[in-house]
């Protein structure tokens, strides 16, 4: 029997054969549709991140959005069809800490982000801390500590101006506090700042790279100098009093100017006598 084809957002095309019954009905054709606008998404060209549509094209959801798609997914309402394709669900206990963020399904390291689903679980069986360690790094060094660490204050997400959830921004540490260019923004839903033992949440997580300050400012500084050169031999705005040069006290020059003022003196005072 002819199999179907059926697409996923991880560009992974799977030929199902034989389906029958409900597994049938969905893959009875070689595309998927949305409920929303009825677009057929085709799977003919498998070398692009989404079949079907446009070059370009990116899930990048707002903190408000990726509220809404969590408020779905714990069944306070109808989650969109193809919602697990593009935020997929950790279903490990340790939630997005059971590994490297590299490890991650669907990563990349050029500065696009990635979204999960995953459950918090507190680090102790006694209190409230949050397990921020990473259980398996997968690293030559296995003794070497990484964590998440929180950095800043928690931020209110407002939805028409009412608190809808809270978001906390954290960063990959190394060895003794040393940051990574791995950060993540998790989100959670509710009034209260600080997220529940075992509550689902969401999070975007995306390797940012460091920019060289160093680099910039000195950039900045060769562009101020070459500015000021520039305004300097503008040849459009000449200067038209030049400053004199200033001449010491008794140079050659002045003694010379000061000798024929002596000599027009004496000769006027020889004509008044000579006169009169």
């Amino acid at each position: 029997m002819a199999g179907s084809l059926i697409i996923t957002g991880k560009t992974i095309a799977a030929i199902i054969r034989n389906a029958t019954g409900e597994i049938g009905k969905l893959v009875a054709a070689a595309w998927k549709e949305c409920p929303v606008c009825k677009y057929h998404i085709y799977n003919d060209d498998v070398s692009s991140q989404w079949p079907g549509l446009p070059l370009g094209v990116k899930f990048d959801p707002s903190d408000q959005e990726l509220l809404i798609h969590l408020d779905e997914k714990i069944g306070r309402a109808a989650s969109h069809e193809l919602i697990d394709d593009f935020i997929p669900t950790i279903e490990e206990a340790e939630g997005i800490c059971y590994t490297h963020p590299e490890n991650l399904p669907g990563i990349k390291m050029d500065g696009s982000s990635s979204h999960f689903f995953h459950r918090i679980s507190n680090a102790y069986e006694v209190g409230q801390r949050k397990r921020r360690k990473i259980t398996n790094n997968n690293h030559i060094d296995a003794d070497e500590q990484i964590r998440w660490h929180k950095t800043g204050s928690s931020k209110a997400i407002l939805d028409n101006g009412v608190v809808k959830g809270w978001k906390k921004i954290l960063v990959l540490d190394k060895g003794k506090k040393v940051k990574t260019n791995w950060t993540l923004h998790q989100c959670h839903l509710g009034a209260k700042e600080d997220e529940k033992h075992g509550e689902l949440v969401v999070s975007r997580v995306f390797w940012q790279e460091k920019s060289n300050n160093t680099r910039k400012s000195q950039i900045q500084v060769a562009d101020v100098e070459s500015d000021s050169c520039a305004v300097e031999m503008d040849p459009t705005t000449p200067n038209m009093y030049p400053q004199q040069p200033r001449r010491l006290n008794g140079s050659p020059f002045e003694t010379e100017q000061n000798l024929v003022i002596i000599i027009i003196i004496i000769f006027g005072f020889y004509v008044y006598l000579h006169c009169y």
